[in-house]
């Protein structure tokens, strides 16, 4: 899971993200180590979820799926898999040529799975299908700063209603020009400098001209131009890919093949304590509780701290959750330390705002009392609010998610005086069906994992009006001027203060309730080595070895 953005210089991300706890199987940090020919020849398995949606880049919203893109792309940039920090990939150079330009120029000797080379106009072909509104991209907000966005997307007038959203009046955005096979320029509407850092995101990949000779042929078996190529899948099984051979990035893999098995996070566990699965991103409550990993797994687990975090979500196109105090007597029911405490072991941090800690541009407290246990409060601003009846609150059944909605379910019945139940669903995708659909009718557990490293991905994808993972229905003229307000600002602080500002209107509002930062539990297999976790809670598949 979603962006419009600041105007000065390139935002350097100077604040070194402390999130990859390196483990491999005899704790050494990163590669080395691994037999050569086993590298060469064996299969690695990691626990991953059924992609919501076809493998395609610029409608690749959750993390199931991003994973998996991770691996068959590679963008302008990439992000170092230990700082977080942007640095150039398929891109040679990547300068500001003029105010409200940039001038792309891309390494040449790079191919696509299929053994085409990757030009300019593969990248300018992908944008302009992502921001055309007729293809139904999820990502189309992430080209509204391109000269000629206006032209390719219209709105749709009633969130897939009956009333349909006109035709735009072009297909392509004026803003990108082919110079030549291997330079392309990009164009803003308004100085657009954070831009650079955001394209090693999925969004921003190219597609072959296989995708628009066959589509059909594409989905069922998707090209990329990354370290590693699809091989085949079995729905809601798992999925395949080996390493690509002509990879032209300096982050080529060592091992053959990868698969990934789609499973129930606490089945999972008990195959990464049996060796039966190599690895593990995030452990379930049940390994968690106690502390019993440090028992069941020695030396082959460790702490990352990601920068993600645990939300629970109203969806607000359905009027009974139009309340504000409603929303806000939610959010002070839950005493967030007290689940951390008896669900995490600690292991969690209160979240008092919509970002997490160590964000390059983010500031703890924009949330202020709305993130406060107190229970009284609650419960007057909940009478107020006239709600009838008790609450749900739904997530996926395969995600270790129960044990702490129970908790926050018991918390709420015991301030409000309501009946609150935990409705589990059995898929992750269907989940995702409901909320994509907007049929959503219960509170449900979101949260978010960074596409990239700065507060903003972390404020306009989901609560600007329209932004790409804006799954509720949340819209606040005001918050969506302050974002752009922040978007354009002439210094990166000045930037940072206003998105502060929107967060602290966010919260008044209350769309979602911040609830903990969730750094990462992970495990690997005793025959692994090099095991190494990104900020984006993936596993680091240029360093891991075979053992």
């Amino acid at each position: 899971m979603r962006r419009p953005r600041w105007t000065a210089a390139v935002i350097p991300l100077s604040v070194a993200l402390a999130v990859a706890g390196c483990g491999g199987g005899d704790g050494e940090e990163g590669g080395g180590g691994g037999d050569p020919q086993k590298n060469e020849n064996t299969e690695i398995s990691v626990f991953g979820t059924e992609p919501e949606r076809p493998l395609v880049p610029g409608d690749t919203t959750e993390s199931g799926g991003t994973k998996i893109l991770d691996a068959l792309f590679t963008g302008l940039m990439d992000y170092d898999p230990v700082s977080g920090e942007p640095r150039l990939a398929n891109a040679e150079s990547f300068e500001l040529t003029k105010p409200n330009e940039y001038t792309v120029k891309l390494n040449k000797g790079w191919t696509f799975h299929d053994g085409t080379p990757v030009l300019a106009k593969n990248y300018v072909d992908a944008w302009n299908y992502t921001a055309y509104s007729p293809n139904g991209q999820q990502l189309s907000s992430f080209f509204q700063q391109i000269e000629g966005y206006d032209q390719v997307y219209t709105a749709d007038p009633d969130q897939d209603g009956p009333r349909k959203p006109p035709t735009p009046p072009g297909k392509t955005m004026s803003g990108l020009k082919v110079v030549d096979d291997y330079t392309f320029t990009i164009t803003f509407t308004q100085p657009h400098a954070v831009f650079k850092t955001k394209t090693g995101y999925n969004a921003y990949m190219p597609l072959p001209d296989a995708f628009f000779a066959d589509k059909e042929k594409y989905l069922a078996h998707p090209i990329g131009n990354g370290g590693f190529e699809f091989v085949d899948r079995v729905p809601d099984q798992e999925l395949r890919i080996k390493r690509y051979e002509d990879y032209q990035g300096e982050d080529k893999p060592k091992i053959r093949q990868v698969k990934f098995r789609f499973m129930d996070a606490d089945a999972a566990y008990v195959e990464i304590k049996g060796n039966q699965l190599d690895f593990l991103d995030t452990l379930p409550p049940q390994a968690i509780a106690g502390n019993v990993w440090q028992n069941d797994l020695p030396g082959r687990a460790d702490v990352a701290e990601i920068l993600a975090n645990q939300t629970m979500s109203f969806p607000l196109y359905d009027q009974k959750y139009q309340s504000k105090d409603f929303r806000h007597a939610i959010s002070l029911a839950i005493d967030r330390q007290a689940v951390i405490d008896a669900i995490y072991e600690g292991n969690r941090k209160p979240a008092n705002g919509y970002g997490v800690p160590k964000l390059p541009g983010w500031e703890e407290g924009a949330c202020g009392k709305w993130c406060e246990y107190d229970p009284e409060e609650a419960k007057r601003l909940f009478d107020q609010s006239g709600w009838e009846g008790g609450v749900e609150i739904t997530s996926n059944a395969d995600g270790g998610h129960k044990e702490w909605v129970e908790a926050v379910c018991g918390q709420i019945e015991n301030a409000l005086g309501i009946d609150c139940t935990f409705a589990p669903v059995q898929e992750f995708g269907e989940v995702r069906e409901a909320i994509n659909a907007q049929t959503m009718d219960q509170v449900y557990r979101s949260g978010w994992l960074a596409d990239y490293a700065l507060v903003e991905n972390f404020l306009n994808p989901i609560y600007r009006t329209g932004g790409s993972s804006n799954d509720n229905g949340y819209s606040n003229p005001e918050v969506d001027a302050k974002l752009e307000a922040a978007d354009s600002a002439p210094t990166e602080e000045e930037a940072f203060a206003l998105y502060h500002e929107a967060e602290e209107m966010i919260a008044e509002d209350m769309p979602a309730v911040p609830l903990w930062n969730t750094p990462s539990i992970y495990a690997w297999s005793d025959r692994l080595t090099g095991v190494r976790m990104t900020p984006k809670r993936e596993l680091d598949l240029s360093v891991v070895e075979v053992k």
